[in-house]
């Protein structure tokens, strides 16, 4: 699933075709991926609208338009294409945007988990989706106290708390492993355990690494791509995620691959006791 840099990416790739541009019709081929609201709202609702800015909150593209913003969660597959208008539809494009310049703005999504919400921009932030979300990575109230706050009664282990949206927002699978390899904490210890110390670095780290693979464009792993076909460098970059039994950068160690919480979890067993 992409996580907060690949977001990022999208988001990037989306502007220069989408910012100014007005929709003039709306065609919905799979009904559940409109969450909110009704998929006839919605259509009545996004037509005639123009997009005025596109940002990112957690792991939703946030589309800001005249009166309403339309979220998108591209959940595990989804991802977006650009075709002329009236151009045959792929079996897999099930949410269709119509521009003024008679571009065919597409949702493609193979396993049809994406989800679009349109939310009247008033009420954005006090609304669900948006409204269960934790602090951003880079957010300046996100301190040391307040993730020792929010996880020091915790049982959880570390590895299944940093993935709880509410806490910290955008981090997913493959970021918490490297996180928590550069912070030197085991992915199984429980939040309750983790000091304010380690908290610190938590922070510092997650800050570091979604960093750079927002400037490397995120990471390609299976089916992940932007729109369009861009596909991200950080994987490249990767310490522990995907690499079960090659050995340690740091210690020569092989690398183990374990269950945490029912993810696949990549650490080191001596540099993370």
């Amino acid at each position: 699933m992409p996580e907060k840099p690949e977001v990022i990416t999208v988001a990037n790739t989306l502007k220069d075709k989408l910012i100014g541009k007005k929709i003039t019709d709306c065609n919905i081929y799979w009904d559940n991926i409109i969450a909110y609201p009704l998929t006839d709202e919605f259509k009545k609702k996004i037509i005639n609208q123009k997009i005025n800015e596109i940002k990112t909150r957690g792991k939703f593209i946030v589309m800001t338009l005249d009166k309403d913003t339309l979220l998108v969660h591209l959940r595990m597959e989804g991802k977006f294409t650009f075709r002329k208008k009236g151009e045959e539809r792929n079996k897999h494009e099930h949410v269709e945007l119509i521009l003024d310049n008679n571009i065919s703005f597409r949702f493609h999504d193979v396993r049809k988990f994406g989800k679009m919400y349109l939310i009247p921009t008033s009420k954005l932030d006090e609304m669900k989706p948006l409204s269960e979300l934790g602090l951003e990575y880079n957010d300046k109230n996100l301190t040391k106290e307040y993730l020792y706050e929010k996880i020091h009664n915790k049982k959880l282990p570390i590895k299944t708390v940093l993935l709880d949206q509410s806490i910290i927002t955008g981090i997913g699978n493959i970021y918490d492993d490297e996180i928590l390899f550069m912070s030197k904490i085991s992915p199984t210890r429980k939040a309750c355990d983790i000091t304010l110390e380690e908290c610190r670095l938590i922070i510092k780290n997650c800050q570091e690494v979604l960093e750079k693979a927002i400037k490397l464009g995120g990471t390609t792993i299976r089916t992940f791509t932007s729109s369009e076909g861009v596909h991200g460098l950080f994987q490249n970059e990767l310490l522990v995620h995907g690499r079960a039994k090659e050995k340690c950068n740091v210690c020569g160690n092989e690398i183990l691959k374990i269950k945490v919480g029912g993810r696949g979890t990549y650490y080191c067993p001596i540099c993370q006791k």
